[in-house]
């Protein structure tokens, strides 16, 4: 069953969009740019400024989804000019680590209200830290009686 995943942490959609949708274990994240959600003001720059704040709307919808960056799978990239892609790399790469997602970054003809990038992504649903937490846990629990069958 598809969930649109709503929240005021991000830019609010222009036109008839999810912030992103839930489908199965995955989360499909539509483009972000660089609006302030407290503002609703673009925030244009240099592509590094506004690569940085399309992150950090992509990571709030993201989190309103129960999910994190640490979960993206595919990330596609559209610049308004390909010469940017040294300095858009720069940024992306301090928001993921290895190994990192998939990616496809092309120069569109234009972008909306002349933004120099916007991304979208696909993510994997996120596990809460709970869960995370008991799943070591247990994990850990069970090592310990393996070993000690194993003695």
């Amino acid at each position: 069953m598809r969930k649109a995943i709503v929240t005021d942490k991000a830019p609010k959609p222009l036109g008839p969009y999810s912030q992103a949708v839930i489908e199965g274990d995955f989360i499909f994240l539509a483009g972000q740019g660089c609006t302030n959600p407290l503002t609703g003001k673009l925030e244009l720059g240099d592509v590094r400024s506004e690569t940085t704040r399309t992150f950090e709307n992509i990571r709030s919808v993201l989190e309103a989804a129960g999910s994190s960056l640490d979960d993206v799978t595919k990330c596609n990239v559209y610049l308004r000019d390909i010469d940017d892609f040294a300095a858009m790399n720069e940024v992306y790469e301090t928001f993921f680590s290895a190994p990192f997602p998939a990616r496809t970054t092309i120069q569109a003809g234009a972008l909306p209200s002349g933004i120099a990038v916007e991304i979208e992504c696909i993510a994997k649903k996120g596990r809460k830290k709970a869960q995370k937490k008991a799943r070591r846990k247990a994990l850990t629990k069970a090592q310990k009686k393996a070993r000690k069958k194993d003695r």
